[in-house]
């Protein structure tokens, strides 16, 4: 039978979701793990999408196929049983055999945490910024951000995508304090995409850029004329969402 399994992850001590050669993955150690309690060496999961070194999940999916007739909730607490204490199996559920965690996803959601004052807590959890911020003026540009558009100035230059088009549906700063996160919603999202887009709406807070000057960057498709790429620690994968799946 097939499983979705919705997980949580810190991905400070991971290289990333997906296996490395010569670094450990998130995707190894869950692997490794159900190998072990199914005693299946050949065993295999597969995500619904990349996260890269550093990046935290609030919630990941994957899919599994496992053998008829497993008692699920003991699998899902002898697997937390044995990860380690920063990946966390919090939900499992059974779909059909054709259901896909990366292709079927319809919508994915994050979240870009930002420090405005230092503290000596969660410094890998979030990126400090030390310079003071227009607020309005990045909800203003996140705003051109919205629908169905061409990201290639937001996407790492070698990637492996047929074409950079992706439908954002949210992007909004919320300020609380001394912490500002941004929300971010769209169908799907090219490598880097994220970070990249929070290191030019940051430009557009110190005043470097105009909001409406997102617009242009959009249209030139070209990364170079993008903001920097923000550290990893403060971005999580928050929601994977998948449309009913019928009985097989």
């Amino acid at each position: 039978m097939r499983l979705f399994v919705y997980i949580s992850y810190k991905g400070t001590n991971y290289h990333g979701w997906q296996f490395q050669n010569n670094a450990i993955s998130v995707q190894q150690e869950i692997t490794e793990s159900l190998q072990i309690l199914l005693k299946n060496k050949s065993l295999s999961i597969m995500g619904s999408g990349r996260t890269d070194a550093g990046v935290h999940a609030k919630q990941q999916v994957f899919h599994v196929d496992i053998p008829d007739g497993t008692e699920i909730k003991n699998l899902m607490f002898r697997l937390n049983g044995i990860l380690q204490n920063d990946i966390i199996i919090n939900h499992i559920d059974i779909v059909p055999a054709s259901a896909h965690a990366r292709f079927d996803a319809i919508r994915r959601s994050y979240e870009y945490h930002l420090r405005l004052k230092k503290t000596p807590f969660g410094e890998n959890e979030y990126y400090y910024h030390r310079n003071p911020l227009d607020f309005e003026a990045m909800n203003e540009a996140s705003n051109y951000l919205l629908g169905e558009q061409d990201f290639k100035s937001f996407s790492r230059v070698k990637t492996e995508v047929n074409n950079f088009v992706c439908t954002i549906t949210k992007a909004q700063w919320e300020l609380n304090e001394d912490k500002a996160i941004f929300y971010i919603s769209a169908n799907r999202f090219l490598r880097s995409m994220v970070r990249s887009i929070v290191g030019t709406l940051l430009e557009v807070g110190e005043g470097k850029i105009k909001p409406e000057e997102v617009i242009k960057i959009i249209e030139k498709k070209d990364r170079r004329v993008a903001g920097r790429s923000v550290p990893a620690q403060g971005l999580y994968l928050c929601k994977v969402e998948y449309p009913p799946f019928k009985s097989n």
